[in-house]
């Protein structure tokens, strides 16, 4: 069977979806709910095409090709609909991609990232990181303005982490200077899309100020599974910076709950997809229909979920650290 795919005629294995078939002729066309080999239905039309014989806008990951087939993937009106149903996604997904406070860093510094390891006295792994941004044993601090401690989340809650304090501390860690001009570490991409939390309620700064607690003070509010969001990474290449769309979420923001081993899950951030339902034998589920719907792991099934599962996850709502 043939189908035309932006005006060229391209073969269909048996078996395969519009998406699939359009990926193996070379053509790229995003997706959030579906992933090679896994189970799955559509449900984000991320992976949206326009069928020109019938003048619908379909879901490729899950369309059956039919023979004749006229397919749009790249038109003004395709881009527009994958746009749209981003930026939807956006406003129910709570999370920041990169802390506040790193983003307004002069230097680059990864502060977030210093601090996650000063919290977990990994000393070696905060004055390295550190290395990364500044010369050593100079810093660039004694200066600065600190719009990294206005920016600091901590502050909306009770009051803002003493950054430069640690800086300082991190900084004359002498012990600690084997190799560590050597290393460099990525820093956020300015071009590349930033969720917004937006402001925490009441309830959940009270949560925050009771059972947040560290020997910083953070709250490492950057999102722990950026490095392989998808969500983020299509909404850059889709040119999207900021969804229009306030945050709609009710969810609490920045609960994470352990799985197992080194795998943890914010539900904030879960854009419902099903993939962790779907893959799962007796493990995740949703509860409730319709937009309050939410995917839950019910304690009876905690037991039954492998940390592979996050390779499925599209956000940074199923993770591993």
């Amino acid at each position: 069977m043939v189908i035309t795919i932006d005006n060229t005629n391209v073969e269909v294995l048996e078996g395969e979806t519009l998406l699939e078939v359009a990926r193996r002729a070379g053509y790229t066309i995003p997706s959030l709910c579906y992933a090679k080999g896994a189970r799955h239905k559509s449900s984000c039309m991320v992976c949206a095409v326009k069928n020109c014989s019938t003048g619908q806008i379909i879901p490729s990951c899950t369309t059956t090709p039919v023979g004749g087939m006229q397919i749009e993937t790249d038109s003004e009106e395709v881009r527009l609909v994958r746009t749209l149903s981003l930026e939807l996604l956006l406003s129910d997904h709570r999370a920041d991609c990169e802390a506040p406070c790193t983003l307004v860093c002069p230097q680059g510094l990864d502060i977030e990232r210093m601090l996650g390891y000063y919290d977990a006295d990994r000393k070696k792994e905060a004055y390295d990181t550190l290395a990364a941004a500044f010369s050593l044993p100079e810093i660039a601090c004694d200066n600065c303005k600190a719009p990294c401690e206005k920016a600091c989340r901590r502050g909306t809650v009770d009051e803002p982490v003493s950054i430069r304090v640690i800086i300082r501390e991190v900084a004359g860690m002498a012990d600690a200077e084997s190799a560590a001009m050597e290393m460099s570490f990525p820093k956020p991409d300015k071009k590349a899309f930033l969720s917004r939390l937006g402001r925490f309620t009441e309830k959940e700064r009270t949560f925050l100020k009771v059972n947040i607690h560290s020997a910083s003070n953070c709250l490492h509010c950057a999102c722990s599974g950026r490095g392989d969001c998808k969500l983020r990474y299509y909404s850059t290449l889709q040119g999207i910076k900021r969804s229009r769309y306030e945050a709609s979420s009710a969810l609490p923001a920045m609960t994470k709950i352990h799985i197992v081993g080194n795998l943890w899950y914010e539900q904030a951030k879960c854009i419902r997809c099903g993939l962790c339902v779907y893959n799962s034998e007796n493990g995740f589920t949703f509860r409730d229909r319709g937009f309050g719907m939410q995917v839950v792991l019910p304690e009876e099934n905690r037991k039954n979920i492998k940390e592979e599962l996050a390779e499925l996850c599209p956000t940074g709502a199923l993770y591993r650290i």
